[in-house]
């Protein structure tokens, strides 16, 4: 077992932790009370792999999730307050209402968002570990995904793209046991989800994702290969969720004993304890880190029940992305000059001369004739003249006969 870190960094991670078990049942709470629409997947068990994850990532990483990722934006930062306003869909929350549980989005906190699209987030995170090593910036991307998405054909793409291009980018496995309501063993034929990506060239190791302890130092190292290495691995981290899949889940699909035994192992009291024990923390500090929690997601609560109502008439506002002008644009590869390409007048010099010469080559000048048709004339014809008769051919043999 790894050495506990000093006693600010204990009382951190505990704070954290606890701040998001306490968010996440409070959720649970305001879903029930139809506050929170749509659907809702609670991390509540699951602490320790997003607080070890988060905990030693630099401000500039980037870090891109699956839908249950509450705490992941509260361990990046975000305010508690805009999350729980964002599940009431409220206009402070941090899609303004419109993205709700399963679409926390924080790009100032380079939290990249929740997608609902099992594995969607594969290769939108390599594409940012691609634009980081492009622009030569000293960030990572982290990619935390579920034991489901890992069977998805995305997977296998992201993961040899990732290898192929040596990205900045570490993967992290947060595999609860079930692909909803699939258990593990039945779902992949490969249990071991830490070497399902050796066969691309990128290494995994499995952690304990309940010790937030073991977290920190696994995704440490993750880190470090991706940043100063260029080398992207993958870490499976064994953690649970004590609710189900969603808030609509039955459950039918394990017995009650099975997440008692997990809940023994929970990674909040187990570190609380292991604190105290080693004289790290006292319980006094533990009682302050309950209690701000408690006060926090009182809070949370209270803002986004004050916070508007998205106005009716902005329904139907930033459903697409608009550019400066109004027109589609054309590229031509040999010219790096974009331009509208529904308004020829307006080209530039270098896209016009590309476009006339190409209309030359083609003989279809302005006020000349029509292209010739290739399956009569062109490259293509030389040398098989003896087996393809052209038109005029045809009518001397007609005349003769």
């Amino acid at each position: 077992m790894a050495d506990l870190p000093d006693a600010a960094t204990c009382y951190e991670l505990l704070a954290r932790m606890a701040l998001i078990r306490r968010f996440e049942e409070e959720a649970g709470r305001q879903y029930q009370r139809a506050k929170a629409g749509g659907f809702l997947h609670l991390g509540i068990g699951e602490e320790a792999t997003i607080v070890g994850t988060t905990s030693v990532m630099r401000e500039e990483d980037f870090l891109i999730g699956t839908y249950r990722t509450h705490g992941h934006a509260i361990a990046r930062g975000t305010e508690p307050k805009r999350v729980m306003a964002e599940l009431f869909g409220k206009v402070d929350g941090t899609s303004g209402g419109r993205g709700g549980s399963m679409h926390i989005f924080d790009a100032e906190k380079r939290f990249m968002g929740g997608y609902g699209i099992v594995g969607g987030n594969l290769p939108i995170a390599a594409g940012l570990a691609l634009g980081s090593q492009y622009k030569g910036e000293d960030a990572v991307t982290v990619c935390m995904f579920g034991d489901g998405a890992s069977n998805t054909g995305n997977f296998g793409e992201t993961m040899n793209l990732a290898a192929l291009w040596k990205l900045p980018i570490f993967f992290l496995v947060e595999n609860n046991l079930y692909g909803m309501g699939t258990s593990v063993e039945r779902h992949s034929a490969q249990t071991d989800l830490s070497e399902k990506a050796e066969g691309y060239g990128i290494p995994g190791e499995r952690i304990d994702g309940m010790d937030v302890i073991a977290v920190r130092e696994g995704v440490e190292e993750g880190l470090r290969l991706a940043r100063e290495e260029q080398r992207p691995t993958l870490l499976e981290a064994f953690t649970y969720r004590y609710r189900g899949h969603s808030a609509a889940d039955p459950e039918v699909y394990r017995e009650r004993d099975e997440v008692e035994e997990w809940q023994e192992k929970d990674p909040i009291e187990t570190f609380a304890r292991r604190c105290v024990e080693a004289d790290v923390l006292g319980e006094r500090e533990v009682q302050q880190v309950r209690d701000a929690a408690d006060e926090t997601v009182k809070a949370a609560v209270e803002f986004a029940e004050a916070s508007p109502e998205p106005a009716l008439e902005t329904m139907y506002e930033e459903l697409y992305a608009r550019t400066e002008a109004d027109g589609w644009y054309a590229v031509d590869e040999r010219s790096p000059e974009p331009h509208r390409g529904e308004r020829k007048d307006e080209i530039p010099a270098a896209a016009r001369e590309l476009a006339e010469a190409g209309a030359a080559y083609a003989g279809q000048e302005e006020g000349g004739s029509r292209r010739p048709n290739p399956a009569l004339q062109g490259d293509v014809q030389e040398g098989v003249e003896e087996r393809v008769e052209s038109p005029d051919r045809a009518v001397e043999a007609e005349d003769e006969g």
